[in-house]
């Protein structure tokens, strides 16, 4: 596969293909821009989606350059929401970046990638003159283009004066990058064309604009969201993380082959979908833990489901008086709350022995099967 294609592969918006091949004809080792604003702690497959790409460019021998947004996750990205997004403390912002660059680098080399904060150049930039001549040169009417703006004027909902200024933050950031490319999800192009933008303002050649889609959660139907419970987590366990991907649909299966590996397409089409199924979560569970997991993952899975027997490695638990069934799955991580193990109970998706637990209460011995995934020897 040629460079272009490999860089070409699942994306959505190129600008343009014809600057992209003159840089990969000079040689030159392009620095390849992707901004991340850590407003939350943890990343699932759908950040991996920019994530791969930008590791793809890295193979190529090109330089990675992940920017941690702790200046503009205090202002908040407007980009595909209908509301303002709260303002977070600092501390939290910083924890998040943290926990952030940890996991990015279960994709990334860390070797071939720079890590910076725009705070370092931004802080500077909105104190100085610079920004008001950077202001004059965008009008307010390109900005209220953006379709995301267009819908919240339209259904009422309010627009900071910050979120307004948010795609100048991020393009002022490819300025003092000198950024060749930048990644984006399909939501970012308009803030990538600004940055694009702004380069030719400060006499730089402009980047190339490059944007991936986003990627469908578990349901098949809404993009993947913490919030919307539909997410395959970075820091799932191997057993969790190869359950969830066999979820997913067979159309959903030949997208996440394409977004999340570089195997070939149509060699994936010609294998039984559940062999393929099974090869991706392998692929996945094996990137982001080990192969000894991946292999470890691949054989429960079979046990439980091809074979309905039970899991060899349950983990064991021993009953106590007062231990509840909820007090088993929150100190298991299955759950997080009692509010969370109600409603597996509600939906009779906790089990004792192939008997559905219809309320909580003290635990007994027996195997302890909470949903599809997760067993627990109760001794």
């Amino acid at each position: 596969m040629q460079p272009i294609d490999i860089i070409t592969r699942g994306i959505v918006d190129l600008v343009s293909k014809e600057e992209l091949e003159k840089k990969l004809a000079s040689g030159k080792k392009l620095r390849v821009k992707l901004g991340a604003d850590p407003t939350s702690a943890d990343l699932h497959l759908g950040h991996s989606v920019v994530l791969t790409k930008l590791r793809a460019f890295q193979d190529l021998g090109h330089t990675a350059v992940l920017v941690i947004g702790d200046f503009t996750a205090g202002v908040g990205d407007p980009s595909g929401r209908d509301t303002t997004r709260p303002v977070l403390p600092r501390e939290t912002i910083l924890k998040n970046a943290k926990t952030y660059t940890d996991q990015a680098f279960k994709i990334l080399d860390p070797q071939k990638t720079e890590v910076c904060f725009n705070s370092t150049w931004l802080d500077k930039f909105i104190t100085t003159k610079e920004i008001l001549g950077t202001l004059a040169r965008v009008t307010v009417s390109q900005v209220l283009e953006r379709d995301d703006f267009k819908k919240r004027m339209k259904a009422g909902n309010p627009i900071s004066l910050l979120e307004i200024l948010y795609s100048l933050f991020q393009g002022q950031d490819s300025v003092a990058l000198k950024a060749d490319v930048e990644l984006g999800g399909t939501d970012q192009i308009f803030n990538l064309l600004v940055g694009r933008q702004l380069q030719k303002n400060n006499g730089q050649e402009p980047q190339i604009a490059i944007t991936l889609p986003l990627l469908v959660g578990t349901d098949g139907v809404k993009k993947m969201s913490k919030s919307y419970g539909n997410y395959i987590g970075l820091n799932d366990a191997p057993q969790d993380m190869f359950g969830k991907v066999m979820s997913i649909s067979d159309e959903l299966m030949l997208q996440y082959y394409e977004l999340l590996t570089l195997e070939n397409l149509e060699e994936v089409r010609k294998k039984h979908p559940m062999q393929a199924k099974k090869d991706l979560a392998c692929i996945l569970v094996e990137r982001f833990h080990s192969k000894e997991a991946a292999q470890k993952a691949l054989e429960n899975f079979e046990q439980v489901f091809s074979k309905k027997e039970l899991p060899q490695d349950m983990p064991e638990v021993k009953t106590e008086e007062g231990l509840t069934y909820s007090a088993v799955l929150i100190n298991a991580h299955i759950v997080k709350s009692k509010n969370e193990a109600r409603r597996l109970i509600d939906q009779g998706a906790l089990k004792l022995d192939g008997n559905k637990i219809t309320q909580d209460g003290q635990a007994e011995k027996g195997v302890l099967q909470a949903g599809k995934r997760h067993f627990i020897k109760l001794i």
